[in-house]
C-alpha cells in the first residue's frame, strides 16, 4: 500500500441542474449542483483507489495515520511559508488603500501580540495560522451556551486548532458536526455524528486524521440544513462585526458555496471564537470586499458579544475574485466552474493571477 494516503470525495455526476443568478453581479455568474450522492474513496498521491470496502454502516477505508498527518503538516507549512512571501510583498509593495496590505497590517500586529504576550498556544508560531490562544477551550465554553448553538442540529466549524472544543461539544452535544477538507485541499466537507462513533473517538475525530477516519464525505448536491456557522479568526471588530481570517479566503468559499447549496441564508447565525486581544476597532468596514464573511456573535474566554452587524453577507461564489492558480487548487471549484460553462455556453469571469500556496501535485484526467 502506497505510504502516502490522501481521501477525498468522488466526482460528482451531473444528473439535474440548478440554476442561480446572483443579485449583485453580472447574469454569468451561475452556479449549479447536481443531485447524486457521493461515495467515500481512498487515494494513493496519483489519485488511484488504493483501498476500500463497506460494511453496514458506511465504507472502512485503511489510513495510514502517521503518512496522513506527515502529508498534512508539510503542505501546511509550504502553505505558511508561501503566505508569508505574500504578506511581504504586498505590504511593502502595496498603497494603504489596497484591499490587501491594510488586511496584512493588522493581521501582523495581531499575531506579534499574541506571541510577544505568550498568549499563543500550539502550534506556534501563530503567524499565518488562525491563531490558537490561551483560554480556547473557555470561549468555547462560552459558545456552547449560546442559545443559538443548543438549539442548532447541525453545525459548521472551521477545521483549525482553537475551535478544536467547538467540535468537541458539537459531537458530544449529540449534533451533526459540518467540517471542511483543510484547505478545501482534498475535497469539500466531511460530516461526523455522535452515532458514527465511540465515546472513546470523538475527541480524535476533532482533529484532521479523525475527520478522515471517520467523517462521511460530501458534494455540493448533499441535502443539508446548516443551523450554526462557527468560523476561525485572526482579529473581530466587536462593533462591526467585520471580521478578518489568515488571508488565503477559504473561509468565504466555504461560505459561498454553502450558500449556493442552500444549506444557508442571511439569517443563518456566524460566530467565531478569540482571545480579547484579538479584538479591534480599525477594521474599515467600508474597504471590505464582498465576499469577506461578517460575524453576528463573538465569544471570547470571559465575554459573549452580539455585534449586531449590518455589513451584508455573501449571497455565493464570486468568480471574478478567483485567481486562475486558486481555482487550479481546489478541485470541487474547477469542476463546478466547468460544468456551469458548458450548461450555459458562457465563460465565467476569473481573477488576477496571483501567487499561491503550494499543494501535492495529482494527476487528475
Amino acid at each position: 500500500m502506497d505510504s502516502t494516503l490522501t481521501r477525498i470525495a468522488a466526482p460528482f455526476p451531473l444528473t439535474h441542474t440548478l440554476l442561480f443568478n446572483h443579485p449583485h453581479s453580472s447574469p454569468s455568474l451561475i452556479c449549479f449542483f447536481s443531485r447524486r450522492t457521493h461515495s467515500k474513496r481512498l487515494f494513493n498521491s496519483n489519485c488511484k483507489l488504493v483501498s476500500s470496502k463497506r460494511n453496514a454502516h458506511d465504507d472502512n477505508v485503511v489510513l495510514d495515520e502517521k503518512a496522513y498527518e506527515a502529508e498534512r503538516l508539510r503542505l501546511d507549512a509550504q502553505a505558511r511559508d508561501s503566505m508569508a512571501e505574500t504578506s511581504k510583498r504586498e505590504m511593502e509593495t502595496s498603497s494603504e488603500d489596497d484591499p490587501k496590505a491594510w488586511k496584512w497590517v493588522i493581521r501582523k500586529r495581531i499575531w506579534d501580540l499574541m506571541e510577544a504576550r505568550n498568549i499563543a498556544q500550539n502550534p506556534r508560531p501563530v503567524h499565518h495560522r488562525i491563531p490558537n490562544f490561551v483560554g480556547a477551550s473557555a470561549a468555547a465554553k462560552m459558545l456552547s451556551g449560546l442559545e443559538v448553538f443548543l438549539e442548532a442540529s447541525c453545525v459548521k466549524v472551521n477545521p483549525d486548532s482553537p475551535q478544536k472544543q467547538v467540535r468537541f461539544l458539537t459531537l458530544s452535544g449529540g449534533k451533526k458536526l459540518l467540517t471542511p477538507q483543510p484547505r478545501l485541499r482534498t475535497g469539500f466537507f466531511s460530516i461526523l455524528e455522535s452515532h458514527m462513533l465511540s465515546p472513546s473517538t470523538i475527541n480524535e475525530a476533532c482533529t484532521s486524521v479523525g475527520v478522515a477516519k471517520n467523517g462521511r464525505p460530501i458534494g455540493l448536491d448533499e441535502k443539508i440544513k446548516v443551523d450554526l456557522i462557527v468560523i476561525g479568526s485572526v482579529a473581530v471588530d466587536p462593533k462591526t462585526g467585520a471580521r478578518l481570517g489568515k488571508g488565503e479566503g477559504f473561509a468565504e468559499l466555504e461560505y459561498g458555496m454553502l450558500r449556493y447549496m442552500g444549506a444557508i441564508d442571511d439569517s443563518t447565525p456566524v460566530v467565531t471564537s478569540v482571545h480579547d486581544c484579538q479584538l479591534v476597532e480599525d477594521i474599515p468596514v467600508e474597504k471590505l470586499l464582498i465576499h469577506d464573511v461578517p460575524v453576528d456573535i463573538i465569544c471570547t474566554p470571559d465575554q459573549v458579544i452580539f455585534t449586531n452587524t449590518n455589513i451584508p453577507k455573501p449571497q455565493g461564489i464570486y468568480w471574478d475574485k478567483l485567481s486562475p492558480e486558486k481555482l487550479a487548487q481546489i478541485r470541487i471549484l474547477r469542476e463546478l466552474k466547468s460544468r456551469i460553462e458548458r450548461e450555459t455556453g458562457q465563460k465565467l469571469p476569473c481573477g488576477p493571477s496571483e501567487k499561491l500556496p503550494p499543494t501535492a501535485q495529482r494527476k487528475r484526467k
